[in-house]
């Protein structure tokens, strides 16, 4: 799906098609979290990388909801945090801090999506931390790193810890706070975060049965994590399960259903 398509005509000339294009594509994933209740409040944020060399990424304005951001209100920002896209809105400094340190450490940050969902929050506060031992959790196994609690992240003296806490992962949970994802492309991105959330949300839900839980073997969980990354066939599973899931948040605003005896 080309989400720039659906705007023809919308592009602001300060704008080029290509971040128009990641704009539009954003601002819908921003409406998806909100479809889907992974949202705290006006906080959290997801953030895309623009092409070019200076490492600008988009983010979301600090006041609006999710089902409030829009394409032409995504705000530009540099590395240290500096709007380059006219806005009246601040950037959240704990936003800046987190993703402004990745994307500048990791070149293959193009996208970074932080959440602070119940279940998600939950785990981040769980000893064992992500559980290996579900369908979900397997396909995470050798992806995951964690960073200690040091509190409210609006210090930049605490960026070289996060960085150093995250390695070569993709995923990060965030101690006593939340989880982290890191990936190429925005469609990856989304995937993998809901990869983790479903892992999160059944491993709460097996925590809560009595009895003992039923351990996979590390050979299980390798293949689990090679498959789960690998088995698409044209490697676009990120992105048409974005697109559904936009076609779903869409559907459900207007009230249609597909008539399945079509």
């Amino acid at each position: 799906m080309n989400l720039a398509k659906q705007a023809v005509g919308t592009r602001p000339q300060w704008c080029s098609a290509e971040e128009w294009d990641l704009r539009c594509q954003l601002a819908a994933t921003y409406h998806v979290f909100d479809h889907f209740g992974w949202i705290e409040s006006i906080f959290n944020h997801i953030t895309v990388r623009v092409p070019g060399p200076e490492k600008h990424y988009l983010i979301n304005p600090f006041g609006l909801n999710y089902n409030e951001v829009t394409a032409s209100n995504l705000i530009k920002v540099d590395l240290d945090g500096k709007a380059l896209s006219p806005t009246d809105h601040p950037v959240n400094r704990a936003g800046f801090i987190i993703h402004s340190a990745v994307h500048a450490a990791r070149p293959d940050a193009h996208c970074i999506i932080h959440t602070h969902t119940d279940a998600g929050m939950a785990v981040s506060c769980a000893a064992e931390g992500i559980s290996h031992d579900n369908f979900y959790g397997a396909q995470l196994h050798g992806r995951v790193a964690y960073h200690d609690f040091e509190g409210i992240t609006v210090h930049e003296e605490e960026q070289p810890r996060l960085v150093q806490s995250l390695g070569d992962k993709a995923v990060l949970v965030l101690r006593n706070h939340g989880l982290l994802v890191v990936e190429e492309s925005l469609p990856k991105a989304f995937w993998l975060a809901w990869t983790l959330q479903r892992a999160c949300d059944i491993q709460c839900a097996s925590q809560s049965l009595s009895g003992a839980r039923l351990p996979l073997s590390e050979a299980v969980r390798a293949a689990s994590a090679h498959d789960g990354e690998h088995f698409d066939p044209d490697g676009r599973l990120g992105q048409k399960m974005l697109d559904a899931a936009i076609r779903r948040m869409e559907m459900a605003r207007a009230g249609l259903s597909v008539d399945f005896r079509a």
